[in-house]
């Protein structure tokens, strides 16, 4: 075994496999109730005094909010929360009640002599799933942004993280399948850990057509089993007749199906904010892997990263670059950010459950292949 085997085998998944395996990261959802809602909210939030924060948007419909603000050439270095949304534009709106929530708390860029008088910068960025559940005014606003950041606040320290049709990912769907929300962890042999939270809402397909095995277990490092054949045939036409139904559903509502998929990086390492930046460009090659073909027009594939800084990077003797840090100990988070990403788009995938609703039909990857 090469020393090289022996460090990837080094590599294992946080306590919870989740995002909030970051000390300090909490994970809130929120989704819209009434007849024909499929969509929701979901909050990433810090430690009040925030996160360093980045951002790499590479799909061709973004819709997104204070993402100039995460440029490294920029004034506010720190993000309190980070807002991923259903709802497409519309449902940007749900970061609004995000930042009424922090005001009150004190929490903001300070801008006054008063303890509230501060402005809280909050990215965020939505996924197109308007009509999904029937009813097209059906989306995420201010009071909704709210709840999902009031859950978040709710919950612990290291709280586990709701998986599948929650939050963000309530009315997702990938290459047809019902998508949602999935989380992973790496801790890596340095001891940093680098973790993830996607909302898995895809116009690429995320199942390897030859077999039925998803994209993202394939690309995992994962032994997998391959569905039987048979199933997988059966599997195939029932999903070629679920997207057919969907498309007669829809006819006069919708004229092109519009996706997107959202993630947050995260990692305990004090980054930059340049190298949160590339962190986030390293992590899209995770999601490359897990959706084929990803960064369409009709995605707006945007991942986030946040870099709370609790673990200092400088190595006493460790080799390092021509900026001062261990420039072998920032590769191994860059290139874990695609790995920890390839694994949350599977979870997600293996989380979500099937919807029949007046917006069609979503089955879900179990349903047709099992567990």
């Amino acid at each position: 075994m090469t020393d090289t085997d022996s460090a990837r085998n080094a590599v294992r998944p946080g306590p919870l496999d989740a995002l909030t395996d970051v000390p300090g990261l909490r994970v809130g959802h929120a989704e819209l109730a009434g007849p024909g809602a499929l969509t929701g909210t979901t909050v990433v939030l810090t430690e009040p005094g925030g996160a360093v924060a980045a951002v790499d948007v590479r799909g061709g419909g973004p819709g997104t909010r204070e993402t100039d603000a995460l440029d490294p050439r920029n004034l506010v270095q720190r993000m309190e929360a980070v807002v991923l949304t259903g709802g497409s534009a519309f449902g940007l709106d749900a970061a609004s009640g995000a930042v009424a929530w922090l005001e009150e708390a004190g929490r903001g860029v300070p801008v006054g002599p008063g303890p509230t008088q501060v402005v809280p910068v909050v990215p965020a960025a939505a996924l197109f799933d308007l009509g999904r559940g029937g009813a097209w005014r059906a989306r995420p606003d201010a009071a909704l942004g709210r709840a999902a950041i009031e859950a978040a606040a709710g919950t612990g320290s290291g709280a586990p993280v709701v998986q599948g049709n929650v939050g963000a990912g309530r009315g997702a769907v990938a290459g047809g399948l019902k998508g949602g929300i999935g989380t992973a962890s790496l801790v890596l042999p340095s001891g940093f850990t680098v973790a993830a939270l996607a909302a898995v809402n895809a116009a690429g397909d995320v199942v390897d057509p030859a077999t039925g095995m998803l994209y993202a277990r394939l690309y995992a490092g994962e032994r997998v089993e391959y569905p039987d054949p048979a199933r997988h045939e059966a599997a195939r036409r029932a999903l070629a007749a679920a997207r057919e139904e969907t498309a007669r559903r829809a006819a006069g509502t919708i004229r092109q199906p519009l996706n997107t998929t959202l993630a947050v990086v995260a990692t305990d390492a004090a980054l930059t904010r340049a190298q949160a930046q590339k962190l986030a460009g390293t992590a899209h090659d995770g999601l490359a892997r897990a959706v084929r073909p990803a960064h369409l027009l009709t995605d707006g594939d945007t991942v986030f990263t946040l870099a709370t800084g609790s673990r200092p990077l400088a190595v006493q003797g460790a080799a390092q670059g021509d900026a001062g840090f261990p420039l072998g100990t920032v590769n191994e988070i860059l290139a874990a950010g695609a790995d920890v990403l390839t694994r949350a788009v599977g979870k997600a995938l293996l989380a979500a459950e099937s919807v029949d609703g007046p917006g069609g039909v979503f089955p879900s990857y179990r349903e047709l292949y099992g567990g």
